[in-house]
């Protein structure tokens, strides 16, 4: 049988393994998890996450693994989804559920896999409390160090799934948390001032982690213990916006008009000097086909793929950041009451996977441009967050507890050893817990935990590592078709919008395929040629 190592067990590696059952041949998966249980992924697992924290992600988006989320959600007893606050009578395809249910029924989905591959007359070994720590390609194979050891196995295919990386525990302290998965969830927060940078969902995560020590949500209210009225919450960012609530609309989606895939590749084609402007006049006739008030109202003509970005946001600046969620929740939950669907705000939702092809082709001037301006656009129309989290937020609000702040570009960030300090022009705000929620940053070849592994790769002269289209690293030869690289925060360079389910599933059906051939095509190969 052919060998493959999996190196990771979150959602990347799960759907891998998946789609590792369509092989022809039975294979020999080896599944290593450095976790004490394989199969849910951290942004699922009981350690990092609390039973307030919801998924951004409803059913209907998810890509099922034998059955789909819902119905596997049926199919648990009223009892267990109480212990969630979930009535299984009002069940729906689109609901927003805790993250540990979730990662329940990944966990379940992994057990069947595991199960079928076996039928199947696979060879199944998993390895939890298993960190691979390195990888070594070589010409007869690839050999794994787990836990410092080598591992006895030698592998045809290493499939890199080790989703998002955090600082460790240890960097954070008793007043300082380097993002809101180390060790946060198992501090204890005073009730104090606490600073939260970042104002999307992962800063609304870290503030979940620091209230639910120090009261209770009933309904839409925050009761507040007895002694913990000194808890202030301040949630920053250069803008001070707050996320909007997540809008109804047709799922799968529609196909587009003007920017199709076809388009795009053949702008691409064209080559890079004026890529972004040329994608950015097929955007506004895209648009202006589907929303023509829209366009009108914010003079769409007149922007400018550098523009965009201050119309999109201008409305909700003038606006205090509450009063401006409250009203965009309660449109959004008429819309979805009615079935109604915002035309503009689903063409930017659809528009962001097909203008994402270009970015690995943009030069750096136009990529600066591209990560300054419309990804930011992007990011903020399909990042729209769990409406019940919205009110959770304006449930803090009412209680006295959290607050927005707007900290512009210029600002100085002082953390010391039992306090912080945000200095804007003559304002300074102190805190006495510090949390940065600003979310995963994109790595280089670099940062690569894989000692081995890194030193070849960084042999080439690559800052990112250089993939075929079955993600199988292309370069140097020894581990030329040898690694499947789906390791998320490597591949927002030229992915910038790569992290939700459906697109950890697209990559794990492609690197399956590697089970069978070896890597075709460059990262940067054009799929339409004029020629």
């Amino acid at each position: 049988m052919k060998k493959i190592a999996i190196i990771g067990s979150g959602p990347t590696g799960i759907y891998t393994f998946y789609a590792l059952l369509n092989n022809p041949q039975p294979l020999s998966v080896y599944v290593f998890e450095q976790a004490d249980n394989a199969g849910v992924g951290m942004p699922y697992n009981d350690d990092d996450n609390s039973r307030l924290m919801l998924a951004n992600i409803a059913s209907i988006e998810i890509p099922p693994l034998f059955m789909s989320y819902l119905d596997w959600l049926k199919g648990q007893s009223e009892t267990h989804l109480a212990r969630f606050k979930v009535d299984k009578s009002r069940l729906h395809d689109r609901q927003f559920l805790p993250r540990l249910l979730l990662g329940e029924y990944f966990r379940d989905s992994f057990w069947s896999i595991v199960k079928e591959a076996k039928k199947r007359g696979f060879h199944v070994e998993i390895h939890e409390s298993a960190r691979v720590t390195d990888i070594v390609p070589t010409n007869d194979g690839v050999t794994l160090s787990v836990n410092d050891s080598s591992f006895p196995e030698r592998f045809d295919l290493a499939v890199i799934a080790t989703g998002h990386v955090w600082p460790a525990d240890d960097e954070a302290s008793r007043t300082y948390f380097p993002s809101p998965w180390s060790g946060l969830m198992d501090a204890k927060i005073p009730p104090c001032r606490v600073g939260v940078m970042g104002t999307s969902l992962s800063g609304l995560d870290a503030a979940m982690a620091v209230v639910m020590q120090h009261g209770a949500f009933r309904d839409d209210t925050f009761v507040l213990d007895t002694g913990s009225e000194a808890l202030k919450i301040v949630l920053m960012s250069r803008t001070g916006i707050l996320p909007e609530a997540d809008f109804y609309c047709p799922i799968p989606y529609e196909p587009l008009s003007v920017l199709t895939e076809l388009a795009a590749e053949r702008e691409i084609a064209k080559g890079p000097d004026g890529l972004l402007d040329r994608i950015f006049a097929l955007m506004v006739k895209e648009l202006e086909h589907d929303d023509p008030a829209w366009c009108a109202k914010v003079s769409l003509r007149k922007q400018t793929a550098d523009s965009l970005r201050e119309a999109w946001f201008e409305d909700r600046k003038r606006h205090d950041p509450f009063t401006w969620a409250e009203e965009n929740l309660d449109e959004v939950e008429r819309n979805k009451q009615e079935h109604r669907t915002v035309a503009w705000r689903y063409t930017v939702l659809r528009l962001h996977e097909v203008v994402q092809t270009i970015v690995p082709h943009l030069d750096d001037r136009d990529s600066k441009r591209f990560k300054q301006g419309l990804a930011r656009v992007f990011i903020d129309n399909y990042a729209a967050i769990p409406p019940q989290s919205i009110r959770r937020l304006l449930a803090l609000r009412e209680a006295g507890i959290i607050s927005v702040a707007a900290l512009g570009d210029n600002y100085t960030l002082d953390i010391g050893s039992d306090s912080a300090a945000i200095a804007i022009k003559e304002t300074v705000y102190r805190f006495d817990v510090f949390i940065d929620a600003r979310g995963q940053k994109p790595l280089k070849t670099k940062d690569l935990p894989f000692p081995t592994l890194r030193k070849q790769l960084e042999a080439t002269g690559e800052e990112i590592p250089d993939i075929g289209e079955d993600y199988t690293l292309k370069a140097p030869d020894t581990v030329r078709g040898r690694i499947a690289f789906g390791a998320i925060p490597w591949l927002m360079h030229d992915r910038p919008f790569v992290q939700g389910l459906a697109e950890c599933a697209e990559i794990a059906e492609a690197m399956a395929k590697a089970a069978e051939k070896t890597a075709s095509g460059l990262r940067r190969k054009l799929p339409y040629s004029e020629d």
